[in-house]
Parts: C-alpha cells; sequence; structure tokens
C-alpha cells in the first residue's frame, strides 16, 4: 500500500511538472477563450470560469487513470511517411478503413478525436446538460490546445531520437512559465467555423511545419551554453529540481520570433471558436437558465485507478 501511495504521488508531481503545454498554459487558453464568447454565452461562461480553468489540465490526469486516453494528445503524423499531416484521411471512417483502429491508437488520433469531442458538446447544448456543457468545454480546451504543439505531431515527441530529452516541456511548460504573463493573448471575437474536422487538421499541418525550428534552434543554443549555464535549480514542493535556466529560456524563445506565443494565441482563438460553434450547431440555446447551477466533480479524474501498464506509451517527459 504503501508503494502504491508513493507511485500516484509521483505520477501526481509528474503531471503537473510535465503535462502537454503544461498545467498553467492549459489553464491560460481556457481561461482567455472565455473572453471571446458572444454576450449570448460569456455571462454563463464567465459563471464558469474558474471550472473552465481548473478542469483544463483533467485529460492530463486521465492519461494514467483512463485506458485510451493517451493517444487523444497526439499525433506521431510521421510515423505514416512524408508529408503525412497533408495525405492522413481527414475522417475516422476513412482513417480505418486505410489503417485500422489499433494503428491509428498507436501513433496517436488528436484531430479525429476533436471531431468526437466537438460532437458531443453540441449535444450537450441541445440537451442542456449543464454538467456535460462544462466539462467537455474544459476538454475540447485541453484537447485543442494540444494540436497547436509541434511536438505533438511527431515520433520525435520529446527529442529522444535527436539526443534533445526534455525538450517537449522546455517548449510548452517552461517558456509560458517564465514569458507568458508579457504575451498578448488578444485574440478578438469568436467565429463560427464550418467544417471543424478540417479545421483541426489545418492546425495539425500548421504545428508539423514548426517542428524542425523547435528541435534545430535548441540543439544550435545549447552548442553556445555551458550546462551549468543551460540548466538552473529551482525549489518545488520543497524538491530541488533541475530546469532550464531563465537565460536559456528567453535566447530560445526569442531564436523562435515569438512562436510559443502565435501558438498559445491559436489556441486560444480555436478553442472560443470551437465553442462558439458547437452552440450554435445546437441551436443556439439560451444559457441564462443554466447558471447558478452546482457541478460535481468529475469521477474519471481519480488517481486511485491508475494503471501502471498505461506507462508503456503516453509521451513521457
Amino acid at each position: 500500500m504503501k508503494r502504491l501511495t508513493l507511485f500516484i504521488l509521483f505520477l501526481i508531481i509528474d503531471c503537473q511538472s510535465f503535462a502537454f503545454w503544461g498545467f498553467y498554459a492549459h489553464k491560460k487558453i481556457n481561461q482567455t477563450a472565455v473572453f471571446s464568447l458572444p454576450l449570448e454565452m460569456l455571462g454563463f461562461y464567465k459563471e464558469n470560469i474558474a471550472f473552465i480553468t481548473e478542469n483544463a489540465v483533467n485529460p492530463d490526469k486521465r492519461r494514467y487513470a483512463v485506458k485510451g486516453e493517451a493517444e487523444k494528445h497526439y499525433l506521431d503524423a510521421d510515423v505514416f511517411g512524408d508529408s503525412a499531416v497533408y495525405k492522413l484521411p481527414r475522417y475516422w471512417d476513412d482513417a480505418i478503413a486505410k489503417f485500422g483502429e489499433d494503428s491509428l491508437r498507436k501513433y496517436g488520433i488528436a484531430p479525429w478525436n476533436i471531431y468526437f469531442v466537438k460532437a458531443q458538446l453540441t449535444k450537450a447544448f441541445q440537451e442542456k446538460n449543464v454538467t456535460s456543457i462544462l466539462r467537455l468545454s474544459a476538454d475540447l480546451g485541453h484537447y485543442l490546445g494540444d494540436i497547436n504543439v509541434p511536438l505533438h505531431t511527431t515520433e520525435n515527441y520529446n527529442g529522444q531520437l535527436t539526443g534533445q530529452d526534455g525538450i517537449h516541456g522546455f517548449w510548452e511548460s517552461r517558456i509560458p512559465e517564465l514569458i507568458a504573463e508579457d504575451f498578448d493573448l488578444f485574440v478578438g471575437q469568436a467565429e463560427y467555423i464550418p467544417n471543424t474536422q478540417l479545421a483541426a487538421w489545418e492546425a495539425i499541418i500548421q504545428s508539423h511545419q514548426a517542428v524542425d525550428s523547435v528541435l534545430q534552434f535548441e540543439k544550435e543554443l545549447s552548442q553556445k551554453f555551458r550546462k551549468d549555464k543551460k540548466y538552473s535549480f529551482e525549489e518545488r514542493g520543497n524538491i530541488n529540481t533541475k530546469v532550464y535556466s531563465k537565460a536559456f529560456t528567453t535566447e530560445y524563445n526569442l531564436m523562435l520570433s515569438g512562436q510559443v506565443e502565435r501558438q498559445m494565441k491559436k489556441s486560444i482563438k480555436m478553442v472560443a471558436d470551437f465553442w462558439f460553434t458547437c452552440w450554435v450547431d445546437a441551436g443556439q440555446p439560451g444559457l441564462t437558465l443554466f447558471t447558478k447551477q452546482k457541478i460535481k466533480p468529475d469521477p474519471s479524474v481519480d488517481t486511485t485507478k491508475i494503471d501502471t501498464k498505461l506507462k508503456t506509451r503516453t509521451h513521457e517527459y
């Protein structure tokens, strides 16, 4: 029992330290997206902004607790060959017919999963199910944020194939934590998306195009920094933790010409647009009657249900 408790504690710390986009960024994306919604939606989402923000990280927490969750966060597009992001079937049934479901899930189903969650959120609006609307809004925001991370689109997701282990958490967690307060994250008002499935794939394409620069610039910069200057130590939860130094992080962000900021803005815009599109597709139900309703905790986020076998391929950092 003691070993199990320690293992669960380790996973909780691991999620908080190295989660996709980082807990800070995912929360920031969902929170900021609320303010791009039209007035008909804004009151309801603002009233529940704490829930939308805090639960933005639930899908990451479920990675170890729920079988089938991990593959929803990424797509190892390069496994399918050159230019795969342009050639892979855009719709799930077509993809299964070509590659088989097991192969798809093995290498990630992020863009297809987004369509499933979008459909579920639309249905929740139609049924006026407040609990489902908020939970699915938080989840959809998370998944949309993930596909705007370049390293979520490649088999070399953590630089492990190029001797750059740790670059994933560096790009999506360390940079936002240190610099995001200076980002301009205003994206304007939410807009309707005629085809959300194609919109998700366009995000995948743009993210994948950035993979080379993410890896190459880090490699070039590492040659200019001694290890004692590239890394530093910070106290996190009473633990002295090795992290990328502020100097290295700032210089890397400059080399990327604000790439992380741009991808965060794209995420925020997509989240607001998708929420708005779900609401419109559901017939634009009135949301004022949904206010002041208590939301129950998400039972799927339960760290006591962790299956250790799920750690074999979950994009750990």
